[in-house]
């Protein structure tokens, strides 16, 4: 089969042409404008690829009940150009190809299970720690969406004493993407990301709150495998003490093969930068 795949994110669309075995075949990076100026070129890109079938994992709030009149919308972004925009409608209706949408994370998500190495885990939970924090919980081979898909990274959790910072999230003062995301790293040291040395305290205030969140995903979810992605988190140097600071949190409460070894169980991605659009294949898939 010939797929496009589309990795919609705030500063770039990744545009990619594959197949069902998860290899891409070609790939363009564009900037994210306006709809008006984005969309054209995403449309004379695929149009003469002859594809049968495409896949998007999409910046949000996105709604993505079926059964709602505006299914496929960008719905309350904080790009605001985008708020309110019939994104799977508008490819449909230009590409005349079947479209499956999902959100960024959970598309992410789903190409672990469906091409990376982790296609043997029944619950796979997928969290992203870059500009913002978002998670996709797969069950089964298929996204988990409730009234709408997961804000996990909106979580409470407890401040350190020692972090002056208020938060970047303009909903919640202590939410682990106020304080934990790309953006609250760069307020809390005054630097942009790149620069920020690795031993910076800043860093060890993510670790923890990093660890208390993902406490609470696995106490009420219980996934067998947790991808930390992200460009927050391509900085491995804090996964041993996300791991170590977990444990002590647990504290022995819960006893299973995967919590007896936590090095195998918060891991990387194994698709690497790949995820995201390789799970845009992977909707690619389900359409219908």
């Amino acid at each position: 089969m010939i797929l496009g795949a589309i990795e919609a994110g705030g500063t770039k669309f990744v545009l990619a042409v594959g197949n069902e075995k998860g290899e891409l075949k070609e790939k363009l990076s564009i900037p994210t404008r306006t709809p008006e100026e984005t969309m054209p070129e995403i449309y004379a890109f695929f149009r003469d690829k002859n594809i049968e079938a495409l896949g998007i994992g999409c910046f949000g709030p996105l709604e993505l009940n079926k059964e709602k009149e505006k299914y496929g919308y960008i719905t309350s972004t904080p790009k605001l150009a985008w708020s309110d925009y019939d994104i799977l409608g508008n490819l449909k209706k230009n590409l005349k190809v079947p479209v499956e949408i999902s959100t960024d994370v959970s598309g992410a998500a789903l190409g672990e299970v469906t091409f990376g190495a982790y296609e043997k885990e029944n619950t796979l939970l997928y969290i992203t720690v870059g500009t913002g924090i978002g998670g996709g919980y797969v069950i089964g081979g298929k996204i988990h969406n409730g009234m709408l898909h997961p804000e996990m990274g909106h979580v409470l959790v407890t401040k350190n004493p020692r972090d002056t910072y208020n938060g970047a999230c303009p909903y919640h003062e202590n939410c682990l993407e106020g304080l934990a995301a790309g953006p609250a790293n760069e307020g809390r040291t005054g630097m942009k990301g790149i620069d920020i040395p690795d031993d910076h305290e800043s860093f060890h205030f993510i670790a923890e709150y990093m660890a208390e969140a993902l406490m609470s995903y696995i106490l009420v979810l219980s996934p067998t495998k947790i991808v930390l992605g992200g460009g927050v988190m391509a900085r491995t140097h804090m996964l041993p003490e996300i791991r170590q600071i977990l444990e002590k949190k647990l504290n022995g409460y819960i006893k299973t093969d995967q919590l007896s070894s936590l090095d195998s169980y918060i891991v990387t991605p194994s698709l690497g930068a790949e995820s995201g659009i390789k799970g845009a294949l992977a909707l690619a898939l389900m359409a219908k």
